[in-house]
């Protein structure tokens, strides 16, 4: 099966793992090694920052104590082994991950679980286990973009995994984890070592998307150097470790106006309440240089949270036409109060383009 024109670039393979990754049944007293070409597939898909999962049958001690024996359990960021139906266990994954189901795709040996799937969940993608050698040559398993961050993004997943349970073991409420986190968001202007990360999070990112909108290297380049625009980034840190880069804002200077063409936010954070945070800085950014915070949004099948986040930071329509909405924010009206469990760093160079701009 191959991915249908304008489909999503691959963020996740769902491997079975009897007779798919390795020749055998684990539970019936196997012990089985991965096919080479599976161990190919893993560690080339791995290097261009797409994720594994796992979905089998079976008993999940004696699944992941053979993982971890053969040294394949550190490849998975999520695993799921039971004896469920297997859309129900990548339904488990997508939300476990937060990412769409569209941008997943499943390997399986048996054409019945194939078939489940593809039945239950029709924009998952499903191969048989005999092109698992093939994947790394379609194009929906090649991004348009492999950046020095795409070699790290499993690390990044595994650590909000252990950020995951920490919380279902949290007793004290949602608030009081997040206040635990020590969240720190810095935010500057892209680099040149950035612009492919930003790039490839314009055409990554499309639920928390204000626009739609997707940025080549080159554009970001001239928009990064244009005294009329910003590109700004915003990392996000915690006590569990980095999240990288996980925010983008394109920002044009129209008059006394700053209006932001592009705002988005990987969906890694949303449960972190990063898009709010990052909108009131914009917000700040703004006001302070004597400007009128006004922003677009093109409403797209899956990108309705972010117009709500954009409402919730004090962002109201002042405007419509067939294809967006214009926002503003009323600069008399008090602003809606920030999200009090992240501190935010605004970086050198955002400090002094700030200056240059007022």
């Amino acid at each position: 099966m191959t991915a249908a024109s304008g489909a999503p670039t691959v963020k996740c393979l769902v491997w079975d793992l009897d007779d798919t990754l390795w020749d055998g049944v684990v539970l019936e007293g196997d012990d089985p090694v991965p096919f080479p070409s599976a161990l190919k597939t893993l560690a080339e898909l791995d290097r261009r920052g797409i994720l594994h999962a796992a979905a089998s049958r079976g008993e999940r001690s004696v699944t992941q104590r053979h993982l971890t024996e053969h040294r394949l359990a550190d490849w998975y960021c999520a695993t799921e082994v039971g004896w469920g139906a297997k859309s129900a266990a990548v339904r488990r994954i997508a939300k476990a991950l937060n990412i769409g189901l569209d941008t997943i795709a499943f390997v399986d040996n048996d054409p019945l679980e194939r078939a489940e799937v593809a039945s239950e969940l029709p924009m998952v993608r499903c191969y048989p286990a005999t092109e698992v050698g093939q994947l790394p040559q379609y194009q929906e398993f090649r991004p348009e973009h492999i950046t020095a961050e795409a070699a790290g993004r499993r690390r990044l997943y595994q650590a909000e995994w252990r950020r995951q349970e920490a919380e279902g073991e949290f007793a004290e409420g949602r608030q009081a984890f997040l206040d635990s986190l020590d969240l720190v968001m810095e935010v500057r202007p892209a680099t040149e070592e950035d612009l492919s990360r930003a790039s490839e999070l314009t055409v990554r990112t499309h639920q928390l998307n204000s626009t739609g909108l997707t940025y080549g290297i080159d554009e970001l380049r001239r928009l990064s150097s244009s005294p009329d625009h910003q590109v700004l980034l915003a990392t996000l840190r915690d006590r569990f470790g980095d999240y990288g880069i996980i925010g983008l804002a394109v920002t044009a200077l129209v008059g006394r106006d700053s209006v932001l063409r592009l705002m988005l936010m990987s969906c890694r954070v949303a449960s972190r309440g990063a898009g709010s945070v990052l909108l009131h800085h914009l917000i700040q950014q703004a006001l302070a240089a004597g400007r009128r915070p006004v922003a677009h949004f093109v409403p797209t099948e899956t990108n309705r949270n972010m117009l709500v986040t954009m409402r919730f930071a004090g962002y109201g329509a002042t405007a419509a036409d067939e294809d967006r909405l214009v926002l503003a924010v009323d600069p008399e009206r008090p602003l809606p109060k920030a999200p009090g469990h992240t501190r935010v760093i605004a970086g050198p160079a955002h400090t002094a383009q700030e200056a240059s701009q007022r």
